[in-house]
């Protein structure tokens, strides 16, 4: 599987032209899978609901949805991306599973961020599989990060890849996810955006650092801070279904399953 991230800028609110660039940065590349960006086309930092909604797109009815598949079509890879998307008066921080076929899957995240729980609706897809290319690849956005829960279940679910769209801000996820690829043995993808969204209300920098992740939690990929960057890695996708973390040691296989029912609980009683 031949795999990465692109890391870019989106300059607020010009979706055609954040489209197009991503489109012409990719019109040259050789993948099968390629993650691009939390929110990767309207920015990030809204003003309030009313703008979300004002720059969100029915997917199913989206002109940037419909350049994106003409893309996947004429290059024969897939995309995850982040997306604003509308439903009637509601509104989702979505990541989409889009292929030559079209768009395969939405996912709208489940544990908004801070602010984002002024703009958008909580995500009510539950996490699943999708197969591509024989590959098992399962949709995370960029807070989801925190909740380890998320990265267990799409393993559960049997995901060799954790697609991960994300506006980071925090300095913590890149570090975190590699332990989330080692307790899980499993492949990340984090695909972060640079820069800064400036707005009347404020300002928020990101983070930069797009990385890949092994299953050992070793870092295959990882762009700088602050600067655009497109990196595709070969990746053996094999060594996600080998779930020893030593010679006797499955960290699926050997889970206590019974001893977790606090994890049900929505306020588990101290111990």
């Amino acid at each position: 599987m031949r795999t990465g991230f692109y890391q870019y800028r989106p300059v607020f609110g010009k979706v055609t032209r954040n489209v197009r660039k991503v489109v012409r940065t990719l019109c040259d590349v050789e993948a099968d899978l390629i993650v691009l960006p939390e929110l990767a086309f309207t920015g990030y930092y809204f003003r309030d609901r009313a703008e979300a909604l004002a720059l969100a797109e029915d997917p199913r009815r989206s002109d940037t949805v419909d350049s994106l598949v003409a893309l996947c079509r004429e290059k024969d890879f897939y995309l995850v991306t982040g997306f604003a998307e509308r439903q009637h008066d509601k509104c989702f921080n979505s990541a989409l599973l889009i292929g030559p076929e079209g768009l395969v899957h939405t996912y709208r995240k489940l544990h908004l961020f801070n602010q984002e729980e002024d703009w958008f609706d909580p995500g009510d897809v539950p996490l699943q599989i999708n197969t591509v290319r024989d590959v098992r690849i399962g949709i995370m956005i960029c807070f989801d990060w925190v909740f380890p829960e998320v990265a267990r279940i799409l393993a559960l679910l049997g995901a060799d890849i954790l697609c991960h769209p994300s506006n980071l801000v925090l300095d913590y996820c890149q570090r975190v996810m590699l332990s989330r690829c080692l307790e899980n043995r499993v492949f990340a993808v984090t695909a972060n955006r640079y820069g800064s969204d400036r707005r009347p209300h404020g300002e928020l920098r990101f983070t930069g650092r797009s990385q890949v992740v092994a299953p050992d939690s070793e870092i295959l990929a990882r762009a700088t801070a602050q600067r655009e960057a497109l990196q595709i890695i070969d990746m053996d996708t094999d060594k996600a279904r080998n779930k020893y973390i030593t010679e006797r040691n499955d960290v699926i296989a050997d889970r206590r399953p019974d001893y977790y029912a606090q994890l049900l609980a929505t306020r588990p009683e101290p111990a």
